[in-house]
């Protein structure tokens, strides 16, 4: 059975906030709540990095270990979800997941509690597979009609992955191995063409010699 994985590809990700708004459209997310946001690095720095977060369905997940209702739960695919009829709106989870993934959902002036919310990977939650119950609570359950998290599909440069974790990784794995590192990944190589065999990098010869 394949494991569902996100991975963003940081050197891809161009800040747009496309994978932000697809989740909050596909799913009619309430105000105050962002199951995916971008986080940008060193912003306004030269070599700043951006990358979107969300519930990253870790395999030995914090928010299962500290919630003391037991409502959250891991499905045949991996993906870590949770029962809103169970829970009890203690925000353990918010304070165990390192990636701010469960939040309060604001549905009053002062930001009054109630169920958590978070990502579900486009899988829905407990209740029947494209129902009515499963939307309101959980938004669109994309993964049961064969599709991928909306996030993901929506990502313009497809710096955001999603899928069977060895196969993203593997996506990952031959970026990298292509592009290089470091001033290999946005330089001159990249713009111009690497030199071979000692001769000067195409379109700027001149500048390459000296």
């Amino acid at each position: 059975m394949a494991r569902m994985k996100f991975i963003c590809d940081a050197e891809r990700c161009i800040e747009c906030n496309g994978c932000v708004t697809a989740c909050k459209a596909e799913h009619d997310i309430p105000w105050g709540v962002n199951r995916r946001r971008v986080v940008t690095m060193n912003d306004g720095v030269a070599g700043e990095k951006s990358i979107s977060v969300a519930c990253m369905h870790c395999s030995d997940a914090p928010c299962m270990a500290v919630c003391p209702v037991n409502c959250f739960y891991r499905t045949d695919e991996g993906v870590v979800l949770h029962d809103k009829d169970i829970c009890i709106g203690c925000g353990y989870c918010s304070y165990a997941c390192p990636f701010g993934a469960p939040q309060f959902p604001s549905t009053g002036a002062f930001g009054l509690r109630g169920k958590m919310d978070k990502c579900t990977f486009c899988a829905g939650g407990p209740e029947e597979n494209g129902s009515q119950a499963e939307f309101e609570k959980y938004g669109r359950n994309r993964l049961s009609e064969g599709k991928l998290p909306a996030c993901a599909e929506m990502c313009s440069t497809k710096a955001l992955l999603a899928g069977d974790g060895d196969v993203v990784a593997d996506i990952l794995r031959n970026r990298v191995l292509v592009r290089g590192k470091g001033s290999e990944v946005w330089g001159w190589g990249t713009a111009y063409g690497k030199p071979r065999d000692g001769q000067p990098a195409a379109g700027k010869p001149d500048e390459v010699k000296s």
